[in-house]
């Protein structure tokens, strides 16, 4: 059975064919010429390529010691079904994900052991000063949002984190062009020419965070970062005491994809920034090979705050080791409408004046 071979065009992607007159491939979409070798050892550099492996390898925690979870006591709600974990002093608290109450639970087991901590570095005098701050010039923001009651529901919760080290080895190749353009007495010219760049190296990661709760917005999570693992130290149970962690309920291979998808990301920026003085650039192929893959587990500090406006509850989140805050703000309506009618009516103003001047004129 004969094969045929179908060359496409690197400029726009249409398929290409011999022309006899010009002794040369041609795109009758774009009519860009090629020659026939030019396009062997473009053909040849696409059979080369290789398809993206994502491998990784887990490390992460490690079993529980005999003994060494005693102190702990896992909590559970009954309203959204969050597990959380704290001392034995901790008699009663509510739940830091949706403000209920909580039911204590038999010992902490169950569960990987963290590798590391980052301590909470902002106590909650400190989150009650910032949160005021945050809040502090946003008109439209609620009266609830700035009463101290409500500030007083800010938790101290330690939020699972997997973090995943690795090399990735990228060869990615852009479809650029370069256009110009001048001008006679007669005509407009414009020439644009098609280019095809390729880059190819190595990265290296650490730490890249994956939050290993399901409770917590994944994008609230990333929008805090980033921790400073510097501060971090290896885990014991005493850093516990005062705060709640949360018990993860996504674990490291269910977060891998998350961790692929950042690393991927990250790597595709680095390498377009390199790609320069074109008039555009399209990523055409990308080859993202991972290497020495591992993951570990450690726990990072967070303060929340749960509260509830007009039957909606709201969540907002801050690092509690750089302090940075994040989450929705609810709307005040009254005031809303308020300002939009001041801005309406200056608006207004401003228009009959623009069109009364027009008149005048």
């Amino acid at each position: 059975m004969a094969v045929l071979q179908e060359y496409k065009c690197p400029c726009c992607g249409g398929a290409i064919a011999f022309d006899s007159t010009l002794q040369k491939m041609k795109c009758p979409y774009c009519d860009t010429e090629f020659e026939m070798e030019t396009l062997k050892n473009y053909d040849n550099e696409l059979k080369s390529e290789q398809a993206d492996e994502m491998k990784w390898k887990s490390t992460a925690g490690a079993e529980w010691q005999e003994g060494e979870a005693e102190g702990l006591r896992s909590y559970v709600c009954k309203s959204c079904g969050g597990e959380i974990v704290g001392d034995v002093n901790t008699a009663a608290t509510s739940c830091p994900f949706c403000g209920n109450p909580v039911v204590m639970m038999d010992q902490f087991s169950g569960a990987l052991k963290p590798d590391y901590v980052i301590p909470f570095k902002l106590d909650k005098k400190a989150a009650k000063a910032a949160l005021n701050k945050h809040y502090g010039g946003k008109k439209l923001l609620p009266k609830v949002f700035k009463d101290q009651n409500h500030i007083d529901e800010v938790k101290g919760v330690y939020v699972p984190f997997w973090i995943f080290d690795a090399d990735a080895n990228a060869n990615i190749r852009y479809k650029a062009t370069r256009v110009r353009a001048w001008s006679d007495s007669n005509y407009n010219y414009t020439e644009t020419s098609f280019f095809s760049v390729t880059r190819g190296g190595s990265i290296a990661f650490e730490r890249v965070p994956v939050d290993g709760s399901s409770k917590m917005a994944d994008d609230l999570m990333e929008s805090i970062e980033p921790f400073d693992f510097s501060e971090a130290v290896d885990f014991q149970t005493a850093y516990l005491a005062g705060y709640l962690a949360d018990k993860y309920d996504v674990d490291a291979e269910q977060s891998i994809d998350r961790a692929n998808a950042r690393i991927k990301q990250s790597t595709a920026d680095v390498f377009a920034a390199t790609v320069q003085g074109y008039t555009s650039v399209t990523p055409e192929a990308t080859s993202i090979q991972l290497q020495n893959g591992q993951a570990k587990y450690a726990l990072y500090p967070v303060w929340l705050l749960n509260t509830t406006w007009k039957g909606q509850k709201y969540t907002f989140a801050m690092n509690g080791q750089t302090g940075k805050l994040v989450g929705d703000l609810p709307l005040d309506k009254s005031a809303y409408k308020k300002w939009l009618f001041g801005l309406t009516g200056i608006i207004g103003a401003v228009v009959f004046a623009v069109s009364y001047l027009l008149w005048l004129l």
